[in-house]
């Protein structure tokens, strides 16, 4: 994947340095730290690739958290968005309601788009997502249409295909519509899963613990990303992987 390398390396060592004080338990650094190494030599490799193509940071990014999220889980994410250019301004969190129902939650989406992109000028936007925002983002995209008015969209550990954790919460609508085999699942992953011009990446690993299957997250017809080892949690502090999702919108 193409990477800006000087503006890249800054960007790790900078936030490396966060407390990253979100969720403090969750066990990244080793995960981290291994594909630090491996993203700095292929940094360096691609430098004058990417010189020669600078990125593109003038798209607004709208970030959508999972289950009982909330625009605090992005912190990290948008300080590494910050240090690979893109302006304050052009940064932005989606709040939705974790017990209520995804589809209002996606018509909500709908509407924040909308705005963002009467703020900012803007043709299209593009979506980061986590977990069940993944099902908020599909059916906006799908269902709704949105994907006229998404240039990106990245999926990290997305329940885009269910997830079997989430019968520990079937009292509440999100985590029936989150269940795999349910109306709302069969709905968005019916015919094409990725629909218009979008751009579709997802990130997913075995150690994620709560995407049960992990594979879940895939899309067909999206750029899918193994991640080697990362917990469900532990992404949202994750600048590697963070840092290849400004690359992949950036592109």
């Amino acid at each position: 994947m193409r990477r800006h390398a000087p503006r890249r390396l800054l960007a790790v060592l900078a936030t490396a340095t966060l407390a990253f004080t979100l969720f403090s338990a969750a066990p990244t650094a080793g995960a981290t730290t291994t594909a630090t190494t491996a993203a700095s030599v292929a940094s360096a490799a691609r430098s004058a690739d990417a010189a020669a193509q600078p990125l593109s940071t003038s798209t607004p990014v709208v970030f959508v958290h999972g289950y009982t999220g909330s625009a605090s889980n992005w912190t990290t994410a948008m300080s590494v968005f910050r240090l690979n250019g893109w302006s304050s301004s052009n940064l932005f969190a989606y709040e939705y309601n974790s017990y209520g129902n995804n589809i209002t939650n996606a018509q909500g989406l709908a509407t924040f788009v909308n705005n963002v992109k009467a703020r900012t000028g803007a043709s299209k936007v593009a979506i980061v997502n986590h977990s069940m925002g993944g099902l908020v983002s599909q059916y906006y995209l799908k269902v709704l249409g949105g994907n006229t008015s998404v240039s990106h969209l990245a999926s990290i550990a997305g329940a885009n295909h269910g997830t079997t954790y989430a019968g520990a919460c079937l009292v509440y609508t999100t985590c029936q519509q989150m269940y795999p085999g349910s109306s709302f699942i069969a709905q968005i992953t019916a015919g094409d899963e990725t629909p218009g011009t979008t751009a579709y990446a997802t990130w997913y690993s075995a150690c994620d613990g709560i995407i049960i299957p992990y594979t879940s997250t895939r899309l067909d017809g999206a750029t899918n990303n193994n991640v080697l080892c990362q917990t469900h949690i532990g992404y949202l502090t994750d600048t590697v992987v963070l840092g290849q999702i400004a690359d992949f919108i950036a592109s």
